[in-house]
C-alpha cells in the first residue's frame, strides 16, 4: 500500500484512532449484551405477588454463536454486571470507531494516490 494519507482530516482520524487505542486495552471481564429487568410471580398463593406487584428479576441478554441467550442474574450481582456490560459496550463502540477510521484513512489514501 502507498504511504499514509496527508492532510488535516487524515491527521484528525489518526489522532482519534490512537487516542482510542491507548484508552482501551482488552480487559478480561467485559460482558456483552444488555441487562433487562423483568417481573414475575413466584407462584406461592400467600406471597404478595399473587395479588400485587411481582418480583423483580434481572437478566443478562446476549448473543452467543448466533443464538440469543438470556441468563438470570442474582440480585447481588446486578451492579457488577451493569458495570461490566457498560464497559463492554464502550469497548465495542471504540473498536467500531477505530475500524471506521481505518476505512476512512484507506479511502483518503486512495484519493490522494498519484495517477
Amino acid at each position: 500500500m502507498n504511504a499514509e494519507p496527508k492532510g488535516p482530516e487524515a491527521a484528525r482520524l489518526r489522532q482519534r484512532k490512537f487516542s482510542l487505542l491507548r484508552q482501551f486495552h482488552f480487559p478480561e471481564d467485559l460482558l456483552p449484551g444488555s441487562r433487562p429487568l423483568t417481573h414475575r410471580r413466584c407462584g406461592k398463593p400467600t406471597c404478595h405477588c399473587a395479588s400485587g406487584e411481582s418480583h423483580p428479576v434481572w437478566h443478562l441478554s446476549f448473543m452467543a454463536e448466533g443464538k440469543h441467550r438470556v441468563e438470570r442474574i442474582p440480585e447481588d450481582w446486578v451492579d457488577e454486571v451493569r458495570r461490566r456490560a457498560q464497559a463492554g459496550r464502550a469497548y465495542q463502540d471504540a473498536l467500531r470507531e477505530v475500524l471506521t477510521a481505518n476505512a476512512e484513512l484507506l479511502a483518503l489514501r486512495r484519493k490522494q494516490r498519484p495517477r
